[in-house]
């Protein structure tokens, strides 16, 4: 993501005298008009990563207030002070009061009900199944809802991973009331004493109003004790505007982003996070159960800074 600012600064460093100026007898800083520039470059970078303007805004803005006027030793070049205020400032772009979903479901009064809300293609369905994996692999039953009966394909999507989980269905006839579903769900839930429910919804565009009505209509009906976004990170300023939406609309308490293994950018996770305050649960990083990791802000701004590693968990 920041490849092309990085190739600057370190352009920069090899002529430090034109980029920076001398203060007293030792030592140098970074002149208003060269930090301009920096800023400048920054923006730019940040806009071709579809990073979200307010972002953009927040970031420059924190990276300005650190590095303005600031003094420069030999043992902190002007590539390694931009490169670690930024890392500062993105770090606290994505941070976001933390939300651990695994353990909330292990101390929550069971069943505990996970709805999940997100368009077409974003791989909402999957994301449901390696939850589910998840939580089995935690000694925890689960059931699964096929709440969205607006496609016959997605209650089958979901049913050839209940069967290969060995997870409870609990699915009605294509064109039956989602909420119905839901219901029916946490009620077999009860009854079996089963520990939690996760709930697929319909996934047309954000924009459509009756999508948003039928969400309202499930969360009253069913009750759930937390709402997640699923978005899919190559989408860019789309997913942004997508979890925006559906925040204004029916409210989420956490995210998840799929398909962070191809994301060359990394706006999504930025963006999401400060647009609507709440938290990264998890990313998905390829397309088997296993593949969902607990989101990490460092593992994140390392890989923005192209050192990818493995996240933690």
């Amino acid at each position: 993501m920041f490849q092309f600012l990085k190739d600057r600064l370190l352009g920069w460093r090899k002529k430090a005298s034109e980029v920076t100026e001398v203060v007293g007898d030792s030592g140098r800083r970074i002149p208003e008009r060269k930090l301009g520039e920096v800023l400048a470059e920054l923006e730019e970078a940040l806009q071709e990563a579809d990073v979200a303007q307010p972002v953009i805004e927040d970031v420059t803005a924190a990276l300005k207030a650190e590095l303005e006027g600031k003094r420069l030793t030999r043992a902190l070049a002007f590539d390694e002070a931009v490169e670690r205020a930024l890392r500062d400032s993105v770090a606290k772009a994505l941070a976001a009061r933390p939300l651990d979903l695994v353990a909330y479901v292990k101390v929550h009064e069971k069943p505990v009900v996970l709805m999940f809300v997100g368009v077409n293609g974003t791989g909402k369905t999957t994301t449901i199944a390696k939850l589910a994996h998840l939580f089995q692999g935690l000694g925890l039953s689960v059931v699964l809802a096929a709440a969205d009966t607006f496609r016959a394909g997605a209650i089958e999507q979901i049913e050839v991973h209940a069967d290969r989980l060995g997870a409870k269905l609990i699915k009605h006839s294509a064109g039956a009331d989602p909420a119905a579903v839901a219901f029916d769900a946490v009620e077999h839930a009860r009854a079996k004493g089963r520990d939690v429910v996760l709930i697929d919804t319909a996934g047309r565009m954000q924009t459509n109003a009756n999508l948003m009505d039928q969400m309202k209509k499930i969360q009253r009906v069913a009750k759930p004790h937390l709402t997640i976004f699923v978005g899919d990170a190559l989408a860019g300023n789309d997913a942004v505007e997508q979890a925006r939406s559906f925040h204004d609309a029916v409210g989420f308490d956490g995210a998840i982003l799929t398909k962070i293994d191809a994301d060359a950018k990394g706006g999504a996770a930025l963006s999401i996070t400060r647009t609507t305050g709440k938290p990264i649960l998890f990313v998905c990083t390829g397309q088997e159960y296993g593949d969902l990791q607990p989101f990490d802000a460092k593992w994140m701004t390392d890989r923005l800074f192209g050192e990818p590693t493995k996240p933690a968990g």
